[in-house]
């Protein structure tokens, strides 16, 4: 299984970048600014973890993958369960440790002499935080790319919690919400909808981009159930790992003011900005987010 998600993705990058992304720099193509870069930071190959947010799957970062790579660093970006081509569906998802079971077992097999780069989108922050609590050894350092940063304070539910609390149920527009697990009816799962997509997500995206979104995406789930009655993080795991924050100053789904809250409940050694990016970034602008992604690894990584 592993083969098949890993050469999907691969045949989808190599399809992008040869006939939608002439721009972009392959492997063996390096751009000259990714070489001033390069040159500027004299960095050692970094190992970059890229973990995608609800409904979405390892085949969001095709663009930034090879940027990161022709900067000379290893990336590893995959499907958490019920996404992408993993072949569980929500309904047998029930928590969040099920839905971040492929990035677990995958840190378990980092060497104990090896760091990553753990970078999480929107939801993606919350596998990130699991990760941080069970491997804090093996990260450099955690980056929460417009993403879902819990604290050890509250409940893992809570800022997702304020969240919901600040969003009215008409912004969600045409996203599908339907309960799931079994007769308890336990979890919500939820499937985005055309309109959300091109009006909440990616209003600053390319329309290719927007329709591969359309055809790729699944049904996710935030677990809240789950969330809400699951052990807090701890200061000794979860707190011992180095974050940083990226804002991305036109997300309308997550939005600046409420990103800034998450960073003042629970402050980073970093916070970066991307300007005129929306929830996507790295769809949107993802030369941008490389160069942001590289100047953070080089100083904490």
């Amino acid at each position: 299984m592993a083969i098949l998600i890993r050469n999907q993705f691969d045949d989808l990058t190599c399809f992008y970048r040869q006939f939608c992304l002439p721009d972009l720099p392959l492997n063996n193509q390096t751009s000259s600014w990714m070489e001033s870069k390069m040159a500027t930071t004299g960095d050692e190959e970094k190992h970059f973890v890229l973990v995608h947010g609800a409904c979405h799957g390892a085949w969001c970062w095709f663009k930034l993958k090879p940027l990161l790579e022709a900067a000379g660093h290893r990336v590893s970006a995959f499907d958490l369960s019920a996404s992408g081509t993993n072949t569980k569906v929500i309904q047998d998802v029930a928590t969040l440790a099920d839905y971040s079971m492929p990035l677990l077992e995958f840190m378990a097999t980092i060497p104990p002499e090896k760091k990553v780069v753990l970078v999480g989108h929107s939801f993606g922050g919350m596998n990130l935080a699991l990760a941080m609590e069970k491997f804090p050894e093996k990260i450099s350092i955690a980056v929460f790319l417009t993403a879902f940063m819990p604290d050890t304070v509250h409940t893992p539910s809570y800022v997702i919690d304020q969240y919901n609390e600040n969003t009215p149920l008409e912004a969600w527009l045409d996203t599908q919400l339907l309960p799931y697990n079994d007769e308890n009816e336990s979890e919500t799962s939820m499937f985005f909808g055309p309109k959300f997509l091109s009006l909440k997500l990616y209003q600053l995206c390319s329309n290719e981009d927007l329709e591969l979104g359309k055809i790729l995406i699944r049904p996710g789930s935030l677990f809240l159930k789950d969330l809400a009655t699951a052990k807090h993080f701890t200061e000794e795991m979860y707190g011992s790992v180095k974050r940083a924050f990226i804002i991305c100053n036109e997300d309308i789904t997550i939005k600046e003011e409420f990103q800034r809250w998450m960073i003042e409940n629970n402050p980073t050694v970093e916070v970066k900005e991307l300007n005129g990016v929306d929830h996507m970034s790295m769809l949107c602008d993802p030369k941008q987010l490389s160069v942001c992604l590289l100047d953070i690894a080089h100083e904490y990584a």
